[in-house]
């Protein structure tokens, strides 16, 4: 089982009240909202590894500088030497180096590299891995990793994580007329203001699931721009004809990393914390209470 933490947190962060506090009156329900999705993960699923896959950089430089526009809206702080600042909610920055240290002491495996967004690390460990792969995430671009053949599904959250979209071939078929590599084209084409993706003017996700139905995969429907007897519209294929510059990038962009090198971790699913004296102190110190003996106790069955 593979976790886009961030997405998870954020989800943690909306959806508990900051009501929920540490004894100092610091807001923690991004924390205890987090350690309670995992614990009901796991219980729910039983997965034999866990992997709480990191964004060490929400915005990497080499994909900025295909498509500039890449998640820009998102920027709170431009820098020099490092990743970008991204926006976040003053209550919610502080409580990540408080997930950083839970999940370190409860000895639940971190991976992040500097220069790759987690969904490159969710890339590379689900193309490294012998068995079937459960990715838990509500970012839409990980669809792009379902294969039914390999038993890589994506796990979407709709309420919480109590209620799982279960995102397969079929369910992806169902709703965007693609498979999991196709929804990389489809995606591209659409665009996605969220990521500050432009797409391909004039291109929503309808008509371009039609012309992938039509012409196979992105090269193709390329390859018909330049056919005259293809069967486009003049608009469409005047679009795509001005649009070739961003076509060209916007697959690099858009599909995640599969060659991320990754440092030597334990993905094992802990049944004991690794460091209990400093997980009882973050315990105390954040008033973590339930929500990690919850956890504790799902480890431990």
């Amino acid at each position: 089982m593979l976790l886009d933490t961030a997405s998870l947190y954020f989800r943690a962060y909306f959806g508990v009240p900051d009501s929920v506090r540490a004894p100092d009156g610091t807001p923690v329900n991004a924390v205890r909202g987090l350690l309670d999705f995992i614990a009901r993960l796991v219980q729910d699923h039983r997965p034999d590894d866990l992997v709480a896959c990191w964004d060490n950089d929400w915005r990497p430089h080499w994909r900025v500088e295909l498509i500039p526009s890449y998640k820009a809206h998102r920027v709170a702080v431009e820098t020099e030497t490092g990743p970008d600042e991204e926006e976040t909610p003053d209550t919610l920055a502080p409580q990540v180096p408080v997930i950083v240290d839970v999940l370190d002491a409860l000895g639940i495996a971190r991976v992040g590299v500097d220069g790759y967004e987690a969904d490159d690390i969710i890339g590379t460990l689900t193309g490294r891995a012998t068995g079937p792969v459960d990715i838990v995430t509500g970012d839409r671009d990980l669809f792009q990793l379902v294969d039914d053949a390999r038993g890589r599904r994506v796990l979407y959250p709709l309420k919480g994580v109590g209620t799982l979209q279960v995102t397969d071939e079929a369910w992806l078929r169902e709703k965007y007329g693609v498979d999991g590599p196709g929804y990389v084209d489809l995606a591209l084409l659409r665009g996605d203001p969220s990521d500050g993706l432009p797409g391909v003017p004039g291109i929503g996700e309808k008509t371009a699931a039609k012309l992938l139905d039509s012409f196979g995969d992105l090269a193709g429907i390329m390859a018909a721009v330049d056919d005259p007897l293809a069967r486009l519209t003049p608009s469409q294929r005047k679009r795509l004809d001005e649009a070739r510059d961003y076509v060209a990038v916007a697959p690099k962009v858009v599909r995640v990393a599969s060659d991320v090198p990754l440092p030597d971790f334990d993905p094992a699913l802990p049944s004991e914390p690794r460091d209990p004296a400093s997980l009882d102190e973050l315990a105390a110190q954040w008033g973590l209470g339930g929500a990690l003996k919850r956890l504790l106790s799902t480890l431990q069955d």
